[in-house]
């Protein structure tokens, strides 16, 4: 039984996946905020790129103890764009020998769709920490692919929990969309979608086969993101299936989404746990 493991060096979290015989035996996370304060400056500050390598070095003695063969790490918004990355990328290396591929935003649309939905006709929305994707599949061709420059954490930095600013921002930042082709079923992946899941359904615990393959409607996002702006960091904090480190950032990944579906006339959106983890894994020849 061949057992890897995947690596995800996001702009909120770092992720770990491990998988043996083709089949996901669990993912883990920790919150490290790698793209804290790129929406002021585009330089990682130190202490994030530390805590980020500490997390993908504490991620791969793990995997290495359950088994895993071979361990691969990728980076997305926050490393490609930091003109610092080297001190992210060579401190990991520093602490575990491992090189990370720092992907193309387009590429990252791509293993997100490829992660959720494989080969099927699709949309794709992916709101990470400092980028979000949309990709469009339909007749087994790619109609439109994007990465634009907001996120959750960007969304923090700028606008902290204010609202009506969170609204403002995101509506400008979306115009870089421009016209996605609408005829298709939109998949919401990434944390802000799992999460926002998750409370829709009312899940005291987080269980991956009830997320993936559920709704969630314009109107219900609209809904959570008015409950959370009427609370307290610590009572959103307290929610159950709430992961640790996302109450802060969760009513800007709200807004975020609701804007997005609002600007691109979007019902509802189907949520997968699976996504580029799963993607990347695929795309590499490393299970199907």
């Amino acid at each position: 039984m061949r057992r890897f493991a995947v690596i995800d060096v996001g702009s909120n979290s770092v992720r770990l996946m491990l998988v043996a015989d083709g089949k996901v035996l669990y993912k883990r996370l920790n919150t490290t905020r790698l793209g804290e304060g790129l929406a002021q400056a585009p330089y990682l500050k130190e202490e994030a790129a530390e805590r980020s390598a500490i997390a993908v070095s504490q991620f791969c003695a793990q995997a290495k103890e359950d088994g895993a063969e071979e361990i691969f790490v990728f980076a997305t918004a926050a490393t490609r764009t930091a003109k610092n990355k080297e001190i992210f990328l060579d401190r990991v290396k520093e602490l575990c020998a491992l090189s990370v591929d720092v992907i193309p935003g387009e590429e990252e649309a791509e293993i997100g769709m490829l992660g959720a939905i494989g080969n099927n006709d699709g949309a794709i929305i992916d709101i990470g920490g400092a980028s979000t994707e949309i990709v469009v599949r339909k007749d087994a061709k790619i109609l439109y692919k994007k990465s634009i420059d907001i996120g959750v954490v960007r969304l923090k930095d700028l606008c902290g929990r204010d609202k009506v600013s969170l609204e403002n921002v995101s509506r400008v930042a979306l115009e870089e969309f421009g016209s996605v082709p609408k005829e298709t079923i939109f998949y919401g992946i990434g944390g802000t979608a799992t999460t926002l899941a998750a409370q829709n359904l009312g899940l005291s615990e987080y269980i991956s086969d009830k997320i993936t393959g559920t709704t969630i409607s314009f109107e219900e996002v609209t809904v959570l993101a008015d409950k959370f702006a009427a609370m307290s960091l610590e009572e959103i904090a307290a929610l159950p299936c709430m992961p640790k480190g996302r109450a802060d950032v969760i009513l800007g990944g709200a807004v975020l989404l609701a804007t997005l579906m609002k600007t691109l006339g979007i019902g509802q959106i189907t949520v997968s746990d699976r996504d580029n983890l799963e993607g990347y894994a695929i795309k590499r020849g490393l299970m199907e």
